[in-house]
């Protein structure tokens, strides 16, 4: 796409990188500590039972609050594709993925591959990590999936025409399945993710021509 629609869709992805991120050191709201090395593992430890959050821009700037640890950002880096989405590592540190697939790692989250130097069909629009951070998913705007790491491949949509594009993806808390949205707000579940239901049908008129462009999934009690 090129104009006003490339534009504002590069917004749309940018506010799809607004993710919460749960990290371990307890860090002042907005402070921004020197940056590590992107790539650079380090040796893993249990997460830290408080939760906090960090917004990450399309530069991939990445600000700290609550008890949300910084670990790096991309800022200083020469990127090929804005950043589009970003995941927790459970032990402590990030990723964040740009619009080409590529991945960028902070603290102890490890990298486990991207499509960074693949040609894609379509765009790179979110990503998932497992639970216990050994890997990660990454969903094009068609809905086709890049599983790394101990992330399994449980489907896509990628081989489907679909009526809109989709905009993010969730895990399930097994890690052994997963949900696409689509800007619609179709739902398509893979593994043992379960339906419940979706926007299109149930929403009408002007309303459900607002695009869907997040999701959050929570475990049945």
């Amino acid at each position: 796409m090129a104009g006003t629609g490339s534009r504002r869709w590069r917004a749309t992805l940018a506010l799809l990188a607004m993710l919460a991120l749960f990290a371990t050191s307890a860090i002042g709201a907005g402070t921004r500590p020197g940056p590590e090395r992107a790539g650079a593992a380090a040796p893993r430890s249990s997460a830290a039972t408080n939760s906090a959050y960090a917004i990450v821009d399309a530069a991939g700037g990445v600000l700290t609050f609550g008890g949300a640890g910084y670990e790096g950002d991309t800022l200083n880096l020469a990127l090929a594709r804005p950043i589009v989405s970003a995941a927790a590592d459970p032990a402590g540190g990030y990723w964040l993925v740009a619009s080409d697939g590529g991945v960028f790692t902070f603290g102890q989250a490890n990298f486990f591959g991207s499509t960074g130097g693949l040609v894609l069909n379509s765009p790179v629009v979110g990503m998932a990590a497992t639970g216990d951070g050994g890997g990660y998913w990454l969903v094009a705007s068609d809905g086709g999936i890049f599983a790394f790491g101990d992330a399994g491949f449980f489907g896509s949509t990628g081989g489907i025409r679909l009526n809109q594009p989709v905009t993010t993806m969730r895990a399930t808390p097994t890690g052994f399945g997963y949900y696409l949205l689509g800007r619609d707000g179709g739902i398509f579940n893979f593994g043992d993710a379960g339906f419940f239901g979706a926007v299109p049908g149930l929403v009408t008129g002007a309303s459900a021509a607002i695009p869907k462009v997040a999701m959050a999934t929570s475990q049945t009690r």
